[in-house]
């Protein structure tokens, strides 16, 4: 009997995925089309000082994810030595968001009270 009871179970493997519903009751918190200002507001960290610079310099985010750190430092961006993270950080980030691994997320409504 469990012979059999394991060839059933065999031909009808159970998959945990198969009945999980593909809908989310929480709100989609990642916005739709992501240019430089968003990527650089969701770093965070005074990075997003930047913005007007870096998307004159580049025009779209694609150019900017392929850009090198000798390219964002031409561009004085984290030049001073008391800032230079900034420049590791829209690196890091950006190697991040081309391995799809994060994503730059959209601020809640604060609830006034």
């Amino acid at each position: 009997m469990p012979l059999l009871n394991r060839n059933l179970i065999s031909l009808f493997p159970f998959n945990s995925n198969t009945f999980v519903a593909n809908y989310s009751s929480k709100p989609n918190l990642y916005p739709v089309k992501v240019g430089i200002p968003e990527f650089l507001n969701g770093i965070g960290n005074g990075v997003e000082t930047y913005a007007e610079k870096l998307e004159s310099e580049f025009g779209d985010l694609q150019n900017l994810l392929v850009a090198r750190s000798m390219k964002l430092k031409k561009l004085n961006v984290g030049g001073d030595p008391k800032v230079c993270k900034h420049r590791k950080l829209i690196l890091k980030y950006a190697h991040k968001y081309r391995l799809g691994l994060w994503r730059p997320r959209i601020e809640p409504p604060k609830a006034n009270k």
